[in-house]
């Protein structure tokens, strides 16, 4: 039994530290576009390092009613939904392949990595229906 909470642990770290890389990774991008397109592309990408945590306000008014560390029901939705790698995966998919070809947005998205691969790397997963951290 003690091994297989060993490897657990292991696998659990590796992949923390693969959520890290890649959260270096994608700020680097991030600053990256910034630096290459100006103003508005570092703007962006700081805003969609921030907008994802910005769900919580939809729980806000009724945070007092549960307990620490868990959010507000209502706020899950919301939260998960900003907080799946895919979301802006995809959009990065269809930015690439499609004609479209302004840097800010692109640079917005990278930041947008950059938050949920932050997040994954130091312990903050999707949530359950009722608002606490998924194991």
């Amino acid at each position: 039994m003690n091994a297989v909470v060993v490897r657990y642990s292991g696998i659990r770290t590796l992949r923390r530290a693969a959520w890290f890389a890649g959260a270096l990774f994608w700020t680097a991008f991030a600053v990256l576009e910034g630096v290459n397109h100006g103003w508005l592309a570092a703007l962006l990408a700081l805003a969609f390092f921030i907008a994802p945590d910005l769900t919580f306000l939809v729980g806000l008014r009724d945070a007092r009613t549960v307990e620490r560390g868990r959010l507000q029901p209502r706020a899950v939705p919301f939260y998960n939904a900003a907080h799946r790698a895919l979301v802006p995966l995809a959009l990065m998919v269809v930015y690439t392949f499609t004609p479209m070809t302004w840097a800010p947005l692109f640079a917005g998205l990278c930041g947008w990595l950059a938050h949920i691969s932050f997040d994954r790397a130091f312990g903050y997963g999707l949530r359950t229906r009722e608002g606490f951290q998924r194991t």
